[in-house]
């Protein structure tokens, strides 16, 4: 009976999500005396999974799952999960995964919980610990069923090396016809995906216009983060909507999220609440988000930025 984990990779390159839940799913399965076993679709490098604990990878190579389908991905991950015998089934938090999840625990008789933030402070009975209404709390959830299904909030385990070896085999499961066909995919076109950035810069109606965005782009440039939005900035139609962070846009739980003349409006917070370490730059020492910040440097983000540039440029230089 092992953990099985479900990897999600993009143009066959796993993506860093799944090396986090590889690695939790290891921490799991070391306090249940058990292994990992990992399901990888259409990825090239299944192997390395092993690095992160998976003893076993269970290879899928089928171009009809080339385009993400939350029916046939569920059902691929149902039956490894039936094949391994597994009772824990490992998911990341992702938009796809948390469309899949329902469908997989439905498959399974499973229970299911989203935003897992930690490894089970016991597993008999099986306690996870996630967060809550909005990343506001945390609460300790006891899941019953004989199969559990955890969802993983990305960023919050962390990368784990173990340092192992996986064996790869071929899995050729049954899909389902789903009814549902995909025309087409529309990608954000950002170096860094918000989904798997440790690293946000982020920018709100204080800049102005989009003409100041490069201060932004070269920020993020610098730490090798991915820029994002408030929503209005958005609706403005000065940054692409695939860019909006907050509760009604995309999550974030970076590890350090900067926002650059944003306000902090309440909707703003609970979709970035998650971030580790939160840098606040406004020239208004009233704005909301200075209550939320870690860090908050009031002053004019057309004078703080550049200059933050050029330190880090330097930083950069000398520590290269």
């Amino acid at each position: 009976m092992s953990i099985l984990v479900y990897t999600e990779s993009e143009k066959g390159k796993l993506k860093k999500t799944a090396l986090e839940v590889v690695s939790y799913a290891k921490a799991i399965a070391d306090q249940m005396g058990t292994t990992v076993t990992a399901v990888a679709v259409n990825a090239d490098n299944a192997e390395s999974l092993g690095n992160y604990g998976a003893a076993k990878v269970l290879s899928v190579k089928n171009d009809a799952l080339n385009k993400f389908n939350a029916k046939a991905y569920a059902a691929v991950i149902e039956q490894a999960a039936k094949q391994e015998g597994a009772k824990v089934v490992v998911v990341s938090s992702s938009a796809d995964s948390k469309y899949l999840a329902p469908l997989l625990a439905v498959g399974l008789e499973a229970g299911y919980v989203s935003n897992v933030v930690e490894a089970p402070s016991s597993t008999s009975p099986f306690v996870v610990k996630r967060s809550v209404f909005t990343n506001k709390a945390f609460a300790n959830t006891e899941i019953t069923t004989d199969v559990k299904v955890v969802g993983l909030s990305n960023n919050s385990f962390g990368l784990v090396e173990s340092g192992g070896t996986a064996s790869v085999e071929d899995f050729s499961p049954s899909l389902p016809d789903s009814g549902v066909t995909v025309e087409s995919v529309d990608k954000a076109t950002d170096k860094v995906s918000i989904a798997d950035a440790e690293i946000v810069v982020s920018g709100g109606r204080g800049l102005k216009g989009p003409e100041n965005w490069g201060m932004i782009e070269e920020l993020a440039e610098v730490l090798g983060a991915a820029t994002a939005c408030s929503k209005p900035v958005s609706d403005l139609g000065w940054r692409p909507h695939s860019e909006h962070v907050g509760q009604t846009g995309k999550p974030v739980a970076s590890n350090l999220y900067i926002a650059i003349g944003i306000s902090g409006a309440i909707q703003h917070l609970a979709g970035i609440n998650s971030s580790k370490v939160k840098v606040v730059i406004n020239t208004d020492p009233e704005a909301p988000f200075f209550k939320a910040a870690d860090y908050g440097v009031v002053g004019d983000a057309f004078e703080v930025v550049p200059k933050l540039i050029e330190k880090l440029k330097a930083f950069k230089a000398q520590n290269a």
